[in-house]
């Protein structure tokens, strides 16, 4: 939950910095966007899956792609339930060995992987099949400068 609260933070702090224009309007374009996908991982599929951004989302060259991993559900004092958000890579340790979620992304595509010391085709179905994910396209604009830690240091 820290790890939500934490990556909240950050995405208000990204979007109030980056979302308003010298005048005070909203630029759209500049929105952060979210999709979700469900895939799974196979030895047919090498265990990893091409997941094409959807073609009403535009992603520019200095725009941060994040993702996330829905590790589970909890329910809620209510009996409401709640998902859990894990940021990738994310490693998961079993008695064989451990293997992560990661990934990679180009401006068209987002490409899941499992990667690790452990054989693929021992692990169960849970942590394999129908895995869900949540993509998160960041707007950010490339600074002016380029800030070095020795204009830190001359402060």
């Amino acid at each position: 939950m820290k790890n939500v609260f934490l990556f909240l933070s950050l995405t208000s702090m990204l979007f109030l910095n980056s979302c308003y224009s010298d005048n005070d309007t909203i630029e759209v374009s500049s929105l952060s966007q979210v999709f979700e996908t469900t895939v799974s991982f196979t030895n047919s599929n090498s265990y990893s899956q091409l997941v094409t951004i959807p073609s009403d989302i535009q992603v520019y060259e200095s725009d941060v792609i994040l993702v996330y991993w829905l590790e589970d559900v909890v329910s809620g004092p209510n009996g409401d339930a709640f998902d859990v958000w894990t940021p990738l890579p994310q490693t998961i340790y079993t008695n064989e060995g451990s293997f992560q979620y990661s990934f990679n992304h180009t401006f068209i595509d987002v490409f899941l992987f499992l990667q690790g010391d452990i054989n693929f085709d021992s692990l169960g179905n849970s942590v394999t099949n129908n895995q869900t994910f949540r993509i998160a396209i960041v707007g950010a604009e490339f600074a002016k400068t380029n800030p070095s830690m020795q204009q830190v240091l001359d402060l």
